[in-house]
């Protein structure tokens, strides 16, 4: 298994992680899809959502795999008036990650980034290693801490 990006700048910081691999052939890409590959409870993989401000200003959003983002509330989080999706195309350049391999972890420009509160719940979150197929498991607090990430409500 060749080590991704995400995954050597976890072990440069000595966060300790579990990297997992799983089978894209099917298409199935959602985070509901990636807990039942990788055997975990779905409220526990997370998705990374990049979205933009007028401005433009970019944030990133980290929230569980069933939830979906509450615009009002992460504009909130951020200090702006609103906020939205960032059109697909924007992905890459912008953040060096393709749509399925999205991580907090590693972007080309480092984003104010936001985790969901219910991380907390768990001992572990699992999210993208920041290559489709591959994930990494690790403590929410030690990733919220790296990626300087408050957590906050973010979830309808």
């Amino acid at each position: 298994m060749i080590k991704t990006n995400v995954e050597r700048l976890l072990e440069n910081a000595k966060i300790p992680f579990t990297p997992y691999e799983y089978d894209v052939s099917d298409g199935n890409l959602d985070a509901i899809s990636i807990a039942r590959k990788i055997g975990k409870d779905q409220d526990q993989v997370f998705k990374t959502l990049v979205t933009e401000a007028p401005g433009p200003e970019y944030f990133v959003f980290v929230i569980p795999g069933p939830a979906t983002l509450d615009l009002k509330k992460a504009a909130r989080a951020a200090g702006v008036k609103s906020i939205a999706m960032i059109p697909q195309k924007k992905l890459l350049p912008l953040t060096g990650y393709i749509h399925g391999g999205c991580s907090p972890i590693g972007m080309k420009k480092t984003l104010p980034t936001f985790l969901d509160e219910t991380a907390i719940l768990y001992d572990t979150i699992c999210v993208s290693a920041g290559k489709v197929g591959t994930n990494v498991e690790l403590n929410p607090e030690a990733l919220a801490e790296y990626v300087s990430a408050p957590m906050v409500d973010l979830t309808v």
